[in-house]
């Protein structure tokens, strides 16, 4: 595995908001969701259509910021686990990144190669 990917500071991301990051090399890009002090990321993709779930910069939450959702179809996805809640992919998930927070610092862990 290489360095973390280092998205941004957590205080620089408002409790439950979402950022959008590229994925340096890779086919997709990826997206953080601030809970409290836990952050949960993964692969901005939906499960349903393989398109982005954001219609515009860090657009991903549903107008609550208590789900995320895809722009195209509507399906949303429970924050903690990306599990489909609703629309035409229930049941189906987003693809998990692994995020810490590490000396105040978002880091995305997983093996992006």
């Amino acid at each position: 595995m290489g360095e973390p990917l280092d998205i941004c500071a957590l205080a620089d991301l408002a409790d439950g908001a979402a950022k959008g990051f590229e994925i340096p090399g890779g086919l997709y890009d990826g997206f953080v969701v601030r809970r409290g002090t836990a952050v949960h990321a993964y692969l901005n993709t939906c499960p349903h259509s393989g398109a982005r779930l954001d219609w515009k910069p860090d657009a991903f939450l549903t107008r609550s910021r208590e789900l995320i959702m895809c722009s195209v179809h509507g399906a949303i996805f429970e924050v903690e686990n990306g599990l489909c809640v609703g629309g035409p992919c229930v049941g189906r998930s987003l693809r998990p990144l692994a995020a810490e927070v590490r000396d105040g610092r978002i880091l995305i862990t997983s093996d992006l190669t």
